[in-house]
C-alpha cells in the first residue's frame, strides 16, 4: 500500500513539474513576442503622408499573390531598368546608403525595409485568399519540382541543376525564398515516390484526385502536416507582413514565430503589428479583386511614378545608366526549371521597352492598355510552361478539383492559417475604402 501511495505522490510531483516548466514556456513566450510587437510598433512613425509615393518603392511580393504579373507588366514599364534596384531573394545585395535604386521588389518580408531610411520608402503589396494561396503554393511547388523528372535519378537532377546554377548570371528559382526550401523538398518526394513505383511494377493511375495520389506525389493532407509547411507556409503572408519570416534581417524573428505557431494565443500581437503595417502602405491590393486592383494601382501608383519620372526638376538625370541592376529576367514565381534554372518565359512574354513612364507621352490610360497586353501574354507563357511541366506526373490542378477536397482537410487549413485568414479580411477593408477614395478621385 506504501508503495501505491509513492506511485501517486510520484505522479503529482511530475505532473506539477511539468506544469511549471510549460507555465514557464508560455511566459518566456509570452515576454518574448510582447517585447518584439512592442518595439515594432514604436518603430512605426506616423504615416500622415502615407498616400504619397516616396523615393523609393518597395514591392512586398507575398508568393502566389499574383505579384509577378505587377512586377513584369506594371513595374517594369513604369521604372527603367537603371532605377531598379538588384533583388535580393536571399540576402540583401546593395547597400541602400549608397545605392541611386528607385524600385526594389522582392519575396523578402518587411524585416527588409529595416535596411532603408524609412521616411523615403513607400510599401506596396498584394494578398489572396489564405487557403487558396496554400493550394496554389503546394501546386507550383510540384510544378517546379516536376521538372526534374526529365533526369534518371535524384543525384542527377541536383547535380546538373547545381553546375547550371554555377553558369546562370540570373537567379534560379532555387535561390528564391520560399522556393528555396519547398522546391527540392517536393523535388526529393517526387523521386522517392517514382522509384518505389518502379520497384513495385507500377505503370497505371488509380484514382482522379489530384491532391491525393499518393503513389505519384505528396498528398495534400500529407503537405500541410509537413513541418516545412508549418514553419513557411501556414500564415505566411502574416509572418511576411510582420518581418517574421525564415528568412528575416530580425534576429529574433525565428523565437518570435516559433512562439507564436507553439502558443496561438499570442498570435494576435504579430496581427496586431501585421494590420499597422497595412495600414501605412502605399496600396494594398486583392489578387480575387484583380480587375479593380489593378486599375487602383494604376491610379495610386501609376499616376505617381510617371508624375515623379517627368517632372522637371527631377533628380534622375544625375543616375548614369551604368548602374543598371547586373540581375537576369528570374522571377519568384517564374518557372526557371524546364531543364534549367533561367527563366526565359517572362522575358519573351513581356519583352516590350522598360521604363515607359519616363516617355512623355505616357498616361494611366496607356498603362492599363499595355498591362492588359502583357498580362494576356504572360498568362499564356506560364499556362503552357505549367501543362508541359506537370506531364510528368499524372495530375491536373483545377478550381474545380479544388472543390472536390474534403471538408476536414479545408477545416485544418482555415485552423493553420487562422491569422492569415483575420489579416485578409482586414486587408479587404482597407482595399474597399482605398477603391472607394480612387473611384472618387478619377469622377473628378
Amino acid at each position: 500500500m506504501d508503495h501505491i501511495f509513492k506511485l501517486f505522490a510520484f505522479l503529482i510531483l511530475f505532473g506539477l513539474v511539468n506544469a511549471c516548466f510549460a507555465e514557464n514556456g508560455f511566459g518566456h513566450c509570452e515576454r518574448v513576442v510582447k517585447s518584439w510587437a512592442s518595439s515594432s510598433l514604436d518603430r512605426e512613425i506616423g504615416q500622415e503622408d502615407k498616400h504619397t509615393l516616396k523615393d523609393l518603392l518597395f514591392f512586398l511580393h507575398v508568393p502566389r499573390t499574383g505579384g509577378r504579373a505587377y512586377f513584369h507588366c506594371f513595374l517594369r514599364k513604369l521604372y527603367p531598368s537603371y532605377l531598379e534596384c538588384p533583388r535580393s531573394y536571399d540576402k540583401l545585395r546593395f547597400d541602400p546608403s549608397q545605392q541611386k535604386c528607385r524600385l526594389l521588389s522582392t519575396h523578402d518580408d518587411y524585416s527588409m525595409t529595416s535596411k532603408f531610411p524609412k521616411e523615403r520608402t513607400s510599401v506596396v503589396t498584394i494578398l489572396r485568399d489564405p487557403i487558396d494561396r496554400v493550394f496554389s503554393t503546394y501546386e507550383f511547388s510540384m510544378e517546379v519540382a516536376a521538372r526534374f523528372l526529365v533526369h534518371p535519378n535524384l543525384t542527377s537532377a541536383t547535380q546538373m541543376a547545381l553546375r547550371l546554377r554555377s553558369k546562370a548570371k540570373g537567379v534560379s528559382t532555387l535561390d528564391i525564398w520560399p522556393w528555396k526550401y519547398l522546391v527540392p523538398w517536393m523535388r526529393e518526394d517526387l523521386f522517392a515516390r517514382r522509384e518505389a513505383r518502379y520497384s513495385k511494377g507500377m505503370n497505371t493511375v488509380e484514382g482522379s484526385d489530384p491532391y491525393d495520389m499518393k503513389d505519384f506525389a505528396m498528398p495534400l493532407q500529407e503537405y500541410i502536416n509537413h513541418p516545412a509547411a508549418w514553419d513557411i507556409v501556414h500564415n505566411g503572408a502574416t509572418f511576411q507582413v510582420a518581418g517574421l519570416t525564415n528568412n528575416s534581417y530580425i534576429a529574433e524573428a525565428h523565437e518570435v514565430r516559433h512562439c507564436v505557431q507553439k502558443y496561438k494565443v499570442l498570435g494576435k500581437y504579430v496581427l496586431q503589428v501585421a494590420k499597422k503595417r497595412l495600414d501605412s502602405m502605399l496600396y494594398v491590393g486583392l489578387t480575387e479583386e484583380h480587375k479593380e486592383s489593378a486599375t487602383m494601382f494604376a491610379n495610386v501608383v501609376g499616376s505617381q511614378v510617371i508624375s515623379q519620372l517627368n517632372a522637371p526638376n527631377t533628380s534622375l538625370d544625375t543616375i548614369e545608366n551604368t548602374e543598371q541592376s547586373s540581375f537576369s529576367d528570374a522571377d519568384p514565381d517564374s518557372s526557371e526549371h524546364q531543364n534549367s534554372t533561367s527563366d526565359r518565359g517572362a522575358s519573351d512574354a513581356t519583352s516590350t521597352e522598360n521604363g515607359e513612364a519616363a516617355e512623355s507621352t505616357m498616361t494611366v490610360g496607356k498603362l492599363m492598355d499595355t498591362y492588359e497586353a502583357c498580362i494576356s501574354n504572360l498568362r499564356s507563357s506560364q499556362s503552357g510552361r505549367r501543362i508541359s511541366s506537370l506531364k510528368r506526373i499524372p495530375v491536373n490542378f483545377t478550381k474545380e478539383a479544388r472543390l472536390q477536397v474534403p471538408e476536414k482537410v479545408l477545416q485544418q487549413l482555415r485552423s493553420l492559417n487562422d491569422l492569415d485568414l483575420e489579416l485578409y479580411e482586414y486587408a479587404r477593408a482597407i482595399f474597399n475604402k482605398q477603391h472607394k477614395t480612387s473611384s472618387l478621385i478619377t469622377e473628378v
